[in-house]
């Protein structure tokens, strides 16, 4: 039942961009629409929902929960129009160079789309919404009602909009929310679900006062955000207020599970063993921001140039190996920050129709063995870079499990699709010695150095790996020579 749901979204998201696509055209005619132009206008529609089938699915927009969408659902919705505009003008473009075609249309196509994919969810929020705060209307009160509760919460975070939406779901005949402090004066004022900013936590004293005024006594106090990110000053007026009052103060992310606040420097997480690595200032260098500028362009010009060859990957990997089409690993990004790696998937299911485990060497199929010798599953690895995930030249992701602690400087630069370590031996490189290749790059980036790598990746692909003895044993002695020089 879960599939059908989800396939019967997924084809109403394409009917969607289909309905966008044909209005824009009409939009564009001034509702004036003749055969000819219908027949002009086919491809481009045909490609249109070629392009779409294909970005729908790689950004996997049917599987979230419209009545639970949120702004972040949004920004992929507005990415995966124009992605899906570029590539089918790109499309058309190639076959009959758009001609008959107004060149307002792909603007318009992209603005409706945009419109009506996150039209729907937000109309599905809404109505969620309605029919919570009816049934809530609905209610009958209850005689022996539990008395209420009344809470201030610390921090704008999205733990606190996590928070005041879950309590006004199922804690809204129990629960009253006194206001909102915050640590930035500039939000002092503002309203978050309805609920107002009242001001900073080093201001509780005042603030209590003044809401027992009015007759209200706070009871608890919800901190949003983790502690170390509160000033000394703000920890100190919420901790005497807990001491010299009845409230409660809690800190939602540690109760979650999230966070700890009493942390010591031995259970510092990945991303702050990166930032306190003294060799940060290496991943500040300008050939390093000017490289990500270079990165993201030169990825997306290569998106559209290859979008052809995308579909046929993707329609090869759509028979040979199913569905979906892409596989994703989380993997530790620039600063140890954890994203997404996509690829094409190169193995069939886990599992046969009687349950039975199949060994991994026979899941992999022959399109999958191809696409793995010629490095074109890692083609998705494109949208990393452009969005600013991943380098072209850069240490290699590598799992969590894998990433050796001492070695975390390799992570204070984006992960790339090919690198140092690649290039002087690859899988036949053990892990320390690659961690080792991947620092010497960081120290030693230069456009000299991403152009070897370049220079060297492509014998590499065509030959296969061959390993570097030289490389490596430069790589030891220059991490060696910093560790004295420290």
């Amino acid at each position: 039942m879960r599939n059908v749901r989800t396939w019967s979204l997924f084809v109403l998201d394409v009917l969607l961009v289909g309905v966008a696509t044909s209005f824009a055209l009409i939009l564009r005619d001034n509702f004036e629409i003749s055969p000819e132009r219908l027949r002009v206008f086919a491809p481009y529609l045909a490609a249109t929902l070629a392009s779409a089938v294909i970005v729908l699915t790689a950004a996997g927009t049917s599987r979230a929960i419209w009545r639970f969408s949120s702004l972040s659902d949004y920004i992929v919705l507005v990415a995966a129009s124009f992605f899906i505009t570029l590539i089918a003008v790109c499309g058309t473009f190639l076959v009959q160079r758009l001609d008959g075609l107004p060149r307002a249309l792909p603007v318009l196509q992209w603005l409706l789309t945009s419109v009506a994919l996150v039209g729907v969810r937000v109309a599905a929020r809404l109505r969620h919404g309605r029919h919570q705060r009816q049934r809530q209307s609905e209610r009958p009160a209850a005689l022996n009602a539990e008395p209420v509760e009344t809470v201030l919460v610390v921090g704008i975070t999205s733990a606190t909009d996590f928070y005041l939406r879950t309590a006004a779901a199922y804690g809204a005949e129990r629960l009253r929310i006194a206001g909102i402090l915050d640590t930035r004066k500039e939000q002092v004022g503002r309203f978050l679900h309805q609920h107002p900013v009242l001001g900073a936590p080093h201001e509780i004293d005042g603030i209590l006062r003044r809401l027992e005024i009015h007759g209200i006594v706070v009871s608890r106090i919800i901190v949003t955000m983790p502690l170390q990110h509160l000033s000394p000053r703000d920890r100190e007026a919420l901790f005497t207020a807990e001491a010299n009052t009845n409230i409660t103060l809690e800190f939602i992310v540690e109760r979650l599970g999230f966070e700890s606040a009493s942390r010591t420097a031995a259970s510092l997480s990945l991303v702050e063993q990166v930032s306190s690595t003294k060799t940060a200032e290496h991943a500040a260098r300008p050939y390093f921001r000017a490289k990500r500028i270079v990165d993201r362009t030169l990825a997306a010009l290569v998106i559209v140039v290859c979008s052809p060859l995308y579909a046929i990957v993707a329609l090869a990997v759509a028979i040979d190996v199913g569905w979906p089409l892409l596989f994703w690993q989380q993997r530790p990004g620039c600063g140890g920050r954890p994203f997404r790696v996509y690829k094409f998937r190169t193995m069939r299911a886990a599992h046969d129709r009687a349950g039975r485990r199949i060994d991994d060497d026979d899941r992999v199929s022959a399109t999958g063995r191809f696409l793995r010798r010629t490095r074109l599953d890692e083609l998705p690895q494109l949208y990393n870079i452009a969005v600013g995930e991943m380098s072209f030249i850069g240490p290699r992701p590598l799992l969590p499990i894998d990433q050796i602690p001492e070695f975390a400087t390799r992570l204070l630069v984006p992960p790339g699709l090919t690198g140092w370590a690649q290039v002087a031996g690859g899988k036949r490189v053990s892990a320390r010695d690659k961690a080792a290749l991947d620092i010497w790059y960081v120290h030693n980036a230069s456009l000299l150095t991403d152009l070897r790598i370049v220079w060297r990746t492509i014998p590499m692909l065509t030959f296969g790996e061959r390993l570097d003895e030289r490389a490596i044993d430069e790589a030891w002695k220059h991490l060696e020579g910093r560790s004295r020089a420290h």
